[in-house]
């Protein structure tokens, strides 16, 4: 008997053999032998993991489909978890010193699946999602269309868009199309710390103007926040979707100055 889909986990199976091998290359990584794979469902994408990879750690919230996992790869070096990703301490999994991510995740999940693994002790050398594109499109954006989610991925990876994913490339299809994320977690964060506390503050309302949002957020009265503004050249009007990350950068150090 087939495997239904469970719409509370957001299950919708990849079906497509070519764009599968199409992931699975591109999370392949030269000196990288092993791939932990978030919620691999009915082992499509498992499937075309091991053309290049020689061991995979797969992570199944799905009880029913972690035990029916093994039994479509015998003799393959596969280990099955039964277990939500995000709750797992990633140090008791065993995993080698260079380690990718793959897998096909649902939205509710993408941006904390995101946080854990590029702010992880532990880091993959690459993180290869198929997600949906709009989501996708927020992580590459560029300054006038930046989110937080957007801000917080470059300050601490590079992020590549691969191909979209049509929604009929799936079971069942879902209200939208997909796109591939891959994301190479950088040696050095473009920004510190504070500066993400800063974004933070900037985006507490985005559609207002960032002046505003940092009046509130520092309790700054309003002509100090335009003398920093001025001194960086950065227009009063401007919303926080608008600023580079050399942009936040500049403006946290000006304000811990004083």
């Amino acid at each position: 008997m087939a495997l239904q889909n469970r719409k509370s986990l957001g299950q919708n199976w990849l079906k497509d053999r070519d764009t599968l091998i199409d992931i699975a290359d591109m999370a392949s990584t030269g000196g990288v032998s092993e791939v932990l794979e978030i919620g691999p469902g009915l082992g499509t994408l498992t499937s075309a993991l091991f053309k290049f990879f020689d061991k995979v750690t797969a992570v199944e919230l799905d009880d029913r489909l972690a035990a029916n996992l093994p039994k479509s790869f015998p003799g393959k070096n596969l280990e099955v978890i039964h277990g939500d990703v995000l709750d797992l301490d990633l140090d008791s999994l065993g995993l080698p010193e260079k380690y990718v991510v793959a897998g096909n995740i649902p939205y509710y999940i993408t941006s904390p699946i995101i946080q854990k693994f590029l702010h992880a002790e532990h880091r993959p050398e690459k993180i290869v999602l198929l997600m949906q594109k709009e989501v996708a499109e927020r992580l590459a954006a560029q300054p006038g269309d930046y989110s937080i989610l957007g801000l917080s991925a470059q300050i601490y990876a590079k992020v590549t868009l691969g191909q979209v994913v049509k929604r009929e490339f799936f079971t069942p299809p879902p209200k939208v199309d997909s796109q591939v994320v891959m994301l190479e977690p950088l040696g050095v964060p473009l920004a510190s710390e504070s500066t993400m506390s800063l974004v933070k503050l900037g985006f507490i309302a985005p559609r207002k103007k960032l002046l505003s949002n940092l009046m509130v957020g520092l309790q700054l009265p309003k002509e100090e926040i335009r003398s920093y503004f001025a001194t960086l050249n950065l227009s009063e009007n401007a919303r926080p979707a608008d600023l580079s990350i050399d942009n936040w950068c500049a403006l946290e150090k000006l304000i811990h100055k004083h």
